[in-house]
């Protein structure tokens, strides 16, 4: 099934075991006589208040994340877990709201129960869909086309692995050659589809949402060039463990009928965090964009008096996926100072900058109003600092893995920013991607509060330009 159906079968079925279970709940806890009431609770309004509780505590551990490669029991233990964190979250709830009453203690008996039938069922309900799932796609629906790179034993011996066992999603559509003075040929009825340079054409043409990588220990050098390529198209990467040792960058390794694939540049961050990530980006934004709004108005009147031109200068940047932005900064150069010399990098003593420019550019005040692209979710905190059009295209070609740096949402400020000047020349990018890799390596919110408060640091003793 579609991503788009997959995420509505599991709302409904959710919807139905979780205000099901709250049922049954009410007239254990309720109806059963065990515990008294001065006045009953309500039974409505609760089951809709707990709903969405639950609904907002499943999107935060991921359990509306596309299922592939998983197996029901990791389905069942994210259900386990994320059941019993919102049990223990509501019964600590109920025992603030009691001491804070004057409730007469009562029995918690009841709260696990509610805890044990809650995970019975909605684990349950999860199971059965996965199954259902896995039927679907062992009947060859809902696969994803996938192609293999390789053409040796090692890529025959994968393909026979994938293709017997299609539980796992993949549906191969071709091979590719990495040797281009290999002739055609096909395995099992499917055919090679032409070598690595035209992979970024043959992902288009045949809508591959998937790429199997089993090189040759001869074809190892290949391997950061094919990651390139694909890096400009949506597909999942997976490379046979043998490769690991040349891989720069985090992988994960998937052991699927007990044949390893290693996944190339995973979502690092688990759900939760990746929540909190983004709450802690509207919350900062929001804090920072209504206490600096007086500070933001004499910056507005300084630009204006100090030079010709707008207050604001929107420039269009690539963001995550390669989706272009407008990002906001406040004017601290001259007007139309890049008409005649094009894209171009600031440096110290950039004889384009204005009076005022210097200042904002030194406390990096140039930089609130990208709060204002970072509540539209165009940016984050932290993260590899966005970059132009031209830029992009340039370093791709020169700088191995740059594209990386797209695969997360860029940032105000990022591990590169706070341990390396501003770019001048090609060697401080290649040493700021470095840096971004390292970032998108270890993703977590304590690399970003370490970040920010490293940031906050160099604004306080200067250190902008």
């Amino acid at each position: 099934m579609s991503k788009r159906t997959e995420k509505i079968v599991l709302l409904l079925v959710d919807f139905l075991t979780i205000n099901l279970v709250w049922v049954v709940y009410y007239i254990l806890r309720v109806r059963s006589g065990w515990i008294a009431y001065s006045v009953e609770p309500d039974l409505w309004l609760p089951m809709l208040v707990v709903y969405a509780y639950w609904l907002i505590l499943f999107f935060f551990f991921g359990l509306y994340r596309s299922w592939y490669v998983r197996s029901r029991f990791d389905e069942f233990a994210t259900v386990f877990k994320t059941v019993t964190f919102g049990v223990l979250a509501l019964f600590f709830i109920i025992l603030i709201d009691d001491v804070s009453t004057g409730s007469p203690a009562q029995s918690r008996l009841p709260i696990g129960m509610y805890w044990l039938i809650l995970l019975v069922c909605v684990g349950g309900g999860r199971v059965l869909i996965r199954s259902f799932q896995r039927r679907l796609l062992e009947a060859g629906i809902g696969l994803r086309n996938s192609l293999i790179i390789g053409w040796n034993a090692k890529a025959r011996e994968l393909f026979d692995m994938v293709t017997d066992h299609p539980a796992l999603g993949y549906k191969v559509v071709g091979f590719i050659k990495v040797d281009r003075r290999k002739g055609d040929s096909q395995h099992r009825g499917v055919r090679t589809q032409g070598s690595v340079e035209k992979l970024h054409e043959i992902i288009a043409s045949r809508d591959v949402k998937e790429i199997l990588i089993a090189l040759d220990s001869s074809e190892h050098d290949k391997l950061l060039g094919i990651i390139q390529q694909c890096n400009s198209s949506p597909v999942g990467l997976k490379i046979m463990p043998d490769l690991y040792d040349i891989i720069s960058g985090q992988a994960r390794t998937n052991q699927i009928y007990g044949f390893p694939l290693i996944e190339i540049s995973p979502e690092i961050m688990p759900p939760w965090e990746q929540s909190v990530k983004r709450l802690l980006d509207i919350t900062v934004s929001l804090f920072v964009l209504i206490l600096t709004l007086p500070f933001s108005l004499l910056i507005a009147l300084a630009i204006k008096v100090d030079s010709l031109g707008p207050v604001f200068y929107n420039q269009e940047r690539v963001g995550k996926e390669g989706r272009l932005f407008r990002m906001m900064k406040f004017r601290s150069m001259f007007k139309d100072a890049e008409k005649y010399s094009g894209p171009v990098w600031a440096n110290k003593r950039d004889p384009r900058m204005t009076r005022i420019g210097r200042v904002i550019r030194k406390l990096r005040l140039d930089e609130i109003p990208q709060f204002i692209n970072v509540l539209a979710g165009d940016m984050s905190l932290v993260g590899p600092r966005p970059e132009r059009s031209y830029f992009v295209e340039k370093f791709s070609r020169e700088v191995p893995l740059y594209a990386q740096r797209l695969k997360v949402r860029p940032g105000i400020t990022g591990w590169a920013q706070v341990k390396h000047k501003y770019d001048e020349t090609l060697e401080d990018v290649k040493k700021k991607v470095r840096y971004d890799l390292f970032y998108i390596e270890n993703m977590s919110l304590r690399m970003d509060f370490k970040i920010l408060l490293n940031t906050v640091y160099v604004i306080l003793i200067g250190k902008g330009r």
